[in-house]
């Protein structure tokens, strides 16, 4: 894979060009990014937000970080592939203004996919750890797995995660460990999604710290190292 992105996210210098939709305290007392909600969980969804890359990629990407949850309840998600619903750029002056409402994301005027991962804030979240992959616009549940990351409590070390897109499939990997694959028809979730920006998005109460952002270029050579299924276009 080439590598065509890479961001250690260790100092403020190193996100003077990210793009935060909603309020959010953003800081790298750990030489790591963290963040945390600014506004008190009570707002809802006003208190959640998105902290958007400062580029554009590609269709076929492998995108990995590292994470630690610092505090809970909360989920973590990331959003990729991400266009305009005409193909535009996310940040578009023709496109709504958003302020980290979920709604604004899968039933607003852009196209993404979403991987919430460490999902620990509703109690049927708390009661069964899964990763969900969710395809818009229409907030399409289209893959879930088990969830290997632990409570804070018993949080020792940063996790590995990585999302791998080549064309119509999506997988999603933790230490690793592959949590789910997704073989998009363009039929039944709507069209097949190319490039597009991707955004770190935290729920509140929620703190958590990202490090060492990669995104690499997928070639068809690449496809047995990643461990792609066979169903692709």
């Amino acid at each position: 894979m080439k590598l065509i992105y890479e961001n250690p996210l260790s100092t403020p210098e190193d996100v003077k060009d990210f793009v935060l939709e909603g309020k959010a305290v953003i800081s790298f007392e750990n030489g790591r990014l963290r963040m945390e909600n600014q506004l008190s969980e009570v707002e809802g969804q006003k208190a959640n937000y998105v902290y958007w890359c400062d580029r554009e990629f590609p269709e076929n990407i492998r995108i990995e970080w590292d994470f630690l949850p610092v505090r809970e309840p909360g989920l973590a998600m990331m959003f990729f592939a991400a266009k305009g619903r005409d193909g535009e750029d996310i940040f578009d002056p023709s496109l709504d203004v958003r302020n980290g409402e979920y709604k604004m994301y899968h039933h607003g005027d852009i196209d993404a996919f979403h991987v919430s991962y460490f999902r620990r804030k509703e109690p049927d979240e708390r009661h069964l750890h899964t990763c969900n992959l969710r395809k818009s616009y229409g907030f399409y549940l289209v893959a879930q797995g088990a969830d290997p990351i632990p409570d804070t409590s018993d949080i020792t070390t940063l996790y590995h995660i990585a999302v791998n897109k080549y064309k119509n499939i999506v997988t999603f990997d933790i230490d690793n460990l592959r949590i789910f694959e997704f073989a998009d028809d363009g039929e039944s979730y709507g069209k097949i999604l190319g490039g597009g920006r991707i955004g770190f998005r935290q729920l509140a109460p929620m703190i958590a710290e990202y490090s060492n952002l990669r995104v690499s270029e997928i070639t068809e050579e690449d496809i047995r190292c990643i461990g792609f299924g066979s169903e692709r276009k």
